[in-house]
């Protein structure tokens, strides 16, 4: 199950034609490929933390990194939160970074997000995705929580989009486990 973003405005489809075979047809515009690795602009960004200096992506080049998107007031993410802080238990000191960006407003939410960090005792970094940030991330696709595991060498090894607690956690494992066992080097 996944959240979508309230914030969000979505567009309408285009009015299709009946009965008029010259109506032209309106033409969904064509899915962007899918990421392979995260782009400058993502791991260049300045990313406001909730505590001690601003995240950077780019500062975890060469380690395997688990990025997720998610928000206070999103279900499954509140389900996922603790099956993350288990996998960065288990899997730190094989080199596994966590990094959790919350899509709220960092200004608006600030206190919530230091309650969630708290109660769900969270001990990865966690801040905020700047809006260009969240869009890119996301490839069209409004719907929270969404986790990138990033082997060291910077490829996308899996892209996870909504949360089954009987399914992703063991999926995520694999995939981490994956990444950690690829040696290539950091670009």
């Amino acid at each position: 199950s996944s959240c979508s973003s309230s914030d969000e405005k979505r567009q309408a489809p285009a009015p299709v034609a009946r009965n008029n075979e010259s109506a032209p047809q309106p033409v969904a515009p064509a899915a962007p490929a899918p990421m392979v690795t995260l782009p400058m602009s993502i791991t260049d960004a300045e990313l406001k933390a909730v505590t001690g200096a601003p995240i950077k992506l780019s500062t975890y080049n060469g380690k395997v990194l688990l990025v997720n998107l998610w928000a206070t007031w999103c279900g499954p993410c509140r389900l996922e939160t603790p099956e993350l802080v288990k996998l960065h238990k288990e899997f730190r000191a094989q080199g596994l970074e966590v990094v959790g960006l919350s899509t709220e407003n960092p200004d608006a939410s600030a206190d919530k997000v230091r309650e969630f960090v708290h109660n769900f005792d969270v001990d990865y970094r966690i801040g905020w995705a700047t809006p260009e940030v969240a869009i890119t991330l996301m490839q069209g696709r409004d719907a929270i929580p969404q986790s990138f595991v990033i082997s060291r060498s910077g490829r996308i090894v899996r892209r996870f989009v909504g949360f089954n607690p009987m399914d992703t956690p063991q999926q995520i494992r694999t995939a981490i486990q994956e990444a950690l066992n690829d040696k290539g080097a950091a670009d």
